[in-house]
């Protein structure tokens, strides 16, 4: 091999290593695929993942057991991989539980809760493939979902 393919070979080599190691900040450890992402946000938002408080932004993934926040002058929209559209309002606090959307496997569910604030949800193919696997918990009811949309907010005591 001549020196100019060698000196090819190994910037490509070191450039797919930088890669792998910059995409493997961005996703938790032994973590599953993002589930959704930020589609719209305004004021003051941030995802809680692992213990760890970052800042959101359009485009930032979400994972599964995440807790999505946002501020006194606060929005976020997700979208979630299965189309469920998400819209929460100033000072909410929503976790998500679980989430699994494999249509190839058979496998769904989606959970989410709301600790407080406000959100709109329009379900996506989860809560028409598998209406029983679609929930949205609140500290006070619990809603099975079956192919709607709804508006909820959840005050503190």
């Amino acid at each position: 091999m001549n020196r100019g393919k060698s000196g090819k070979l190994f910037v490509a080599l070191a450039t797919i290593f930088i890669l792998l190691s910059v995409i493997g900040e961005t996703v938790p450890a032994g973590a599953s695929p993002a589930v959704g992402i930020v589609q719209k946000m305004g004021g003051t938002t941030s995802i809680v993942r692992q213990g760890e408080t970052i800042s959101a932004s359009i485009s930032q993934e979400i994972f599964e057991n995440d807790i999505l926040k946002t501020g006194r002058d606060g929005s976020m929209g997700v979208v979630f991989s299965d189309d469920t559209l998400l819209s929460l309002g100033p000072e909410s606090v929503l976790v998500v539980d679980q989430y699994v959307f494999a249509p190839r496997q058979g496998k769904f569910s989606i959970v989410l809760r709301m600790l407080r604030g406000t959100a709109a949800y329009l379900s996506g193919l989860i809560s028409k493939l598998a209406p029983e696997s679609a929930h949205f918990e609140t500290p006070s009811a619990s809603i099975g979902i079956r192919g709607t949309h709804f508006v909820v907010k959840v005050e503190e005591k």
